[in-house]
């Protein structure tokens, strides 16, 4: 499985790259899943088992190895994205991760460790 490397070249994934990745897997019958879907590298971030049967992946095997292999690669355990206020904080990653999900120009910009940086009190 690949895992966070210290880099974040995925977020800068196009469709086709992430099609790719998703073949490389060894799931190459989903890769029109993800381009239809026009899953970018910044989209992956939001995929787990709860959206992969709107995406038209139902397999309940490939939807848990498909979601273990994003979450190895965004360096993460599975995120809850709508989390209640009594949950307790996201780790770093995951935190980190939210905010690169959004597009414009002060997240683009935006590294990992400025990021840390920035969340010290």
């Amino acid at each position: 499985m690949e895992t966070y490397t210290g880099t974040m070249e995925f977020l800068d994934w196009s469709c086709h790259d992430v099609a790719c990745w998703i073949e490389s897997l060894g799931y190459p019958q989903y890769k029109e899943c993800f381009t239809d879907n026009f899953i970018t590298g910044r989209k992956l971030i939001f995929v787990n088992c709860r959206y992969l049967p709107r995406m038209g992946i139902t397999d309940f095997k490939d939807m848990q190895v498909i979601a273990a292999h994003v979450h190895a690669l965004l360096g993460t355990s599975e995120v809850r994205w709508t989390r209640g206020l009594n949950l307790t904080p996201r780790d770093d990653m995951a935190a980190f991760l939210g905010v690169k999900s959004r597009t414009g120009q002060g997240t683009n910009g935006l590294t990992y460790k400025r990021f840390l940086l920035d969340r010290r009190p």
